[in-house]
């Protein structure tokens, strides 16, 4: 029985590394779909906003012929949406979205019969919870992105990580300038 004890352990311990192995994989694989889910969601709510601007430019754009610099940059964002293809492209897309939309709310002060427009005002609030919505879902992605790159830096995951092909995934992050606010002028 002595002879065979050292094996034993051997096979033992490798045993329990095998099954460790087994169950980092495991949760790497769980925690890098968490990702890609939240980010599928992220596209979603900007996907709704990409399908309500047209609404709200076509039923803005009748009453405000003059102001045809907001609608265009509102189509160059929207055409920059349709064509990102990474989370950086998305995000800096998205935050010129943010920054033509900001200026067509300034518009629509300048413009009060607008405010009255029963369309518009549905379709700004609708806008607004989509808005809500994406921000939301943007901090639930970063909190995913996070989670998962914490895992696969720490030791042993990180062993594990490394020999399976499990590569850092990128934040939702603001474009650069997104901190100051955007400055609207009209010429009259």
């Amino acid at each position: 029985m002595k002879k065979n004890t050292p094996l034993l352990v051997i096979v033992g311990i490798i045993a329990v590394l095998v099954i460790y192995v087994f169950t980092a994989y495991n949760s790497l694989v769980s925690k890098e779909a968490e990702v890609d889910s939240q980010w599928a969601t992220v596209e979603s709510k900007l996907q709704r906003r990409y399908d309500l601007i047209p609404n709200l430019v076509n039923s803005v754009e009748g009453s405000m012929k003059q102001e045809k610099e907001v609608f265009g940059n509102i189509a160059d964002a929207r055409s920059k949406m349709a064509g990102a293809n990474t989370v950086k492209e998305t995000s800096e897309a998205s935050a010129q979205m943010e920054t033509a939309l900001s200026r067509l709310l300034v518009v629509m002060e300048n413009y009060p019969e607008l405010k009255s427009n029963e369309n518009v005002n549905t379709l700004m609030t609708q806008l607004e919870g989509t808005e809500n919505r994406i921000s939301v879902e943007r901090d639930r992605y970063n909190k995913a992105v996070k989670e998962y790159n914490v895992s696969i830096k720490k030791f042993p995951k990180s062993l594990v990580a490394n020999m399976t092909g499990f590569n850092q995934k990128d934040y939702f992050e603001a474009a650069d300038g997104a901190e100051k606010a955007p400055e609207v002028k009209f010429n009259n």
